[in-house]
């Protein structure tokens, strides 16, 4: 019987070696070699100090900052280990009624007008750390009152922190909150 059980003892403890140990470090340290801000988490720093990371979205309901895209995470905006969609479908009452509320209280705050869908819509992940340019753009009048600042300098700030498409056709252009918000504080206002 024992003959029967070793080769499978011997596989198993083969691949668990290769396959639970030999290739994540072989990928974590190839990553490390290769893009090395990206295996550890693209995180940004200010002053030294981590601020948050290009890939995770952050909660900011300050009136002196752009804000982010709502967050399907609750009841914890942005909380990484609750990330998911909120399987709720366009017939929802729910979703309808979140919606409804986060277009009043972006209309409450100054913003006027028509609003991208992105202003009330969660991401997939509910973590999207961005938004999209006419987004940015319907915020700039509330931020640029808010900081004392003109509209043509946010304005300005907005197109120097937009990514574009990448490779120039995957994707939309698009502009990441935190990186927004980090420029905006440099600004003297």
């Amino acid at each position: 019987m024992i003959q029967h059980l070793r080769p499978a003892f011997v596989m198993t403890a083969l691949f668990t070696l290769l396959l639970g140990l030999a290739y994540p470090l072989g990928i974590t340290s190839l990553a490390q070699a290769v893009m090395p801000n990206a295996a550890q988490g693209s995180l940004i720093r200010r002053d030294g100090a981590v601020v948050g990371s290009q890939l995770i979205g952050q909660a900011t309901t300050s009136p002196r900052y752009f804000w982010p895209r709502p967050s399907a995470t609750a009841p914890d905006p942005y909380n990484a280990s609750a990330s998911s969609g909120a399987n709720l479908g366009p017939t929802s009452a729910k979703l309808a009624e979140r919606v409804k509320s986060d277009i009043e209280r972006l209309h409450t705050a100054g913003i006027a007008g028509p609003l991208p869908a992105d202003a009330a819509t969660a991401s997939g992940s509910g973590l999207d750390p961005h938004i999209s340019p006419a987004f940015a753009r319907a915020q700039i009048a509330r931020v640029a009152r808010e900081r004392g600042m003109t509209e043509a300098q946010l304005s300005d700030l907005v197109g120097r922190v937009e990514e574009g498409r990448l490779l120039g056709f995957i994707g939309e252009p698009r502009v990441n909150v935190l990186r927004l918000n980090l420029a905006l504080d440099a600004m003297k206002s």
